[in-house]
């Protein structure tokens, strides 16, 4: 069930099976609508919802704000991930990447007003941020890790944009690749809040007082530090 729908109309619809979820919902977010849905739900119940919740689907789809443009004006600035895009002489696009660092060679003809070229580069964007996620970020969860005593099994980077990272019961771990846009000190404490759950697998006073051992009793000040920012780069 899990995958993605292309519809005409709403455009990408990625589903994703929740084994505790009751019922299906729909979330809509800029890059796409991102529906949950029970175990056991069949095609034919997923497309019925479709169907009836299209026209309010449509409306939030024309409320969201519109994103920030891709263009020559365009950069991202943080201490782990920097993106600019400067024109060139040739006909065609060309990306450098460094570690932290990647800049956009584009034609001097570029359209940047193309709806087409503006999800092109928004996928260029996200996958720059997807390989430099993937060495930055494993490296650090396993030295918080072995720094705290808190082993995992496994991590896997994702595109997540409703959560920063999570852990399962069986002590694998998911982090968004969005995450080398924040500043270290939040990079570490959603490692160590994922880290906690290895053996706390709820959010009780014993998993906060865990978390705020391995943040020096900054585990509340620092989670509200992080709702100031968001799992995306527009």
């Amino acid at each position: 069930m899990t995958g993605t729908i292309e519809d005409k109309e709403l455009g990408r619809l990625v589903v994703r099976v929740n084994p505790r979820a009751r019922r299906l919902t729909f979330h809509t977010k800029a890059d796409a609508i991102y529906v949950t849905v029970p175990s056991g739900t069949t095609d034919r119940e997923l497309k019925s919802a479709i169907e009836t919740l299209r026209h309010k689907l449509r409306t939030a789809q024309q409320r969201l704000p519109n994103q920030r443009r891709i263009d020559l004006d365009f950069r991202i600035d943080t201490p782990f991930f920097k993106l600019s895009l400067a024109s060139g002489r040739q006909d065609k696009f060309l990306a450098r990447t460094d570690l932290g660092e990647t800049k956009i060679i584009c034609p001097p003809a570029a359209d940047f007003d193309d709806e087409k070229l503006q999800k092109w580069l928004g996928r260029v964007v996200e996958e720059a941020l997807r390989r430099n996620a993937g060495v930055i970020l494993p490296p650090r969860l396993s030295m918080l890790s072995n720094q705290h005593h808190l082993p995992y099994t496994h991590v896997k980077i994702n595109s997540s944009r409703g959560r920063w990272g999570s852990c399962s019961a069986t002590k694998n771990i998911n982090l968004s690749y969005f995450l080398v846009l924040l500043p270290q000190h939040l990079i570490d404490y959603v490692l160590l809040h994922e880290l906690c759950h290895t053996k706390e697998m709820n959010h009780s006073d014993r998993f906060w007082d865990l978390l705020n051992s391995a943040t020096n009793n900054k585990a509340v000040e620092l989670r509200n530090e992080l709702k100031s920012y968001k799992t995306d780069f527009r």
